[in-house]
């Protein structure tokens, strides 16, 4: 592993400080640079972790040559528009999901990243988390045998989020049910991508919340096909006015073993196997830790929630210990290690399924293409 290091600046300190201390750990990162626009939560975060250099102004934090990567944990409005800014800035890109939320942003990112040669990569914590990796891993051994079909949901109250969630068209936010159906079929330099997609919307979320964004669904479920295979995918997000407790799952259905991710919280996922007797149940299954796979310095990242402050880590639980995966996985493309993953042309797929799949939505059912950048 290489010894040079990469001078890190986080954006956005609720979700975003999660990291904090793993790059402090991480020996190919110097956690340098904090942004806040709140002085008082800057510097409550900076006396915290101990770093000196702060920001309120993002760019001003783009104008330090110091900087080597900004990872971007803004509100969702802000991903495109703040991942533009530091690509033209020279820096390199983490950003937390979804990519952006409009098809014209995605393909500039992709264009301008390619014209700058910067690393860009999409933090999707599912494609990191332990019951993900458990599958792929069955998968890439041959385990499972053919995938005949894939299923993604992610189920969560946002009833109580800072202001910009109330109407949020569910699937603009659907990177987290759509990435590990598409990931567990890529291989390296070859992502597996979807197609096209049809989707539904269903039920009707309060009156006050339909304005904002003009979206009335409370679920949206949506098919995608994935290019040059014979499967298809299901996926399905729900945001307000649906009782469900916090889940975002990944199902595997194949030809050998099927993978179901467990239902609720405190059960271990499933494995369906075929050939045996009828009666006898599927088999419940603890997921091993992959914190093999990291420096030993971030290994104890993938267990035990640190600072449990945020909602979406409380109710995640940790988002199955992928944090630490995803910055060292970030950090190694920016050394030149090994290929983003998510790059930029993957993450694009990923955030326009869901794109497209509300535009199919309000077009009643309508198929849509997804734009291939």
């Amino acid at each position: 592993m290489s010894e040079k290091k990469v001078r890190v600046a986080i954006v956005g300190l609720g979700f975003g400080a999660e990291f904090i201390p793993i790059y402090q750990a991480h020996p190919n990162a110097e956690m340098y640079a904090i942004c806040q626009r709140s002085k008082d939560k800057l510097d409550a975060c900076g006396d915290k972790f101990g770093i000196k250099k702060r920001y309120t102004s993002y760019e001003d934090l783009l104008k330090d040559p110091n900087v080597d990567a900004v990872h971007i944990n803004s509100p969702i409005p802000d991903h495109g528009p703040q991942t533009l800014a530091a690509l033209k800035a020279g820096k390199h890109v983490a950003c937390t999901v979804p990519m952006a939320t409009s098809k014209e942003q995605i393909q500039e990112i992709v264009e301008l990243q390619r014209k700058v040669n910067k690393t860009y990569m999409m933090m999707e914590t599912v494609v990191y988390a332990r019951e993900y990796l458990f599958a792929k891993d069955l998968y890439d051994r041959g385990v499972l045998g053919k995938i005949q079909f894939l299923r993604g949901s992610h189920q969560q109250d946002m009833d109580g989020w800072p202001g910009y969630w109330p109407g949020l068209p569910p699937m603009w936010y659907a990177t987290h049910c759509v990435s590990p159906c598409l990931a567990v079929m890529s291989t390296p330099g070859k992502p597996a991508l979807a197609e096209h997609v049809v989707c539904h919307g269903s039920g009707r979320i309060r009156e006050e919340y339909i304005g904002k964004y003009g979206c009335p669904f409370a679920v949206e479920s949506a098919t995608f096909k994935i290019k040059g295979t014979d499967v298809c995918a299901e996926v399905t997000r729900s945001l307000f006015d649906t009782a469900r407790q916090y889940r975002e799952s990944f199902d595997v259905t194949a030809s050998n073993v099927s993978f179901e991710w467990q239902q609720v919280e405190g059960e271990d996922p499933v494995l369906h196997m075929r050939g045996l007797p009828e009666h006898q149940i599927p088999r419940r299954v603890k997921v091993p830790d992959f914190a093999g796979r990291l420096p030993e310095p971030i290994r104890k990242f993938t267990g035990a929630i640190h600072d449990a402050t945020h909602l979406s880590f409380v109710q995640g639980g940790g988002h199955g210990g992928s944090h630490p995966h995803l910055a060292h996985n970030f950090l190694m493309a920016v050394l030149g290690e090994q290929q983003a993953f998510p790059d930029a042309p993957t993450s694009a797929n990923w955030t326009l399924v869901g794109i497209c799949a509300h535009e199919s939505a309000m077009k009643n059912g309508e198929k849509v293409m997804i734009p291939m950048y």
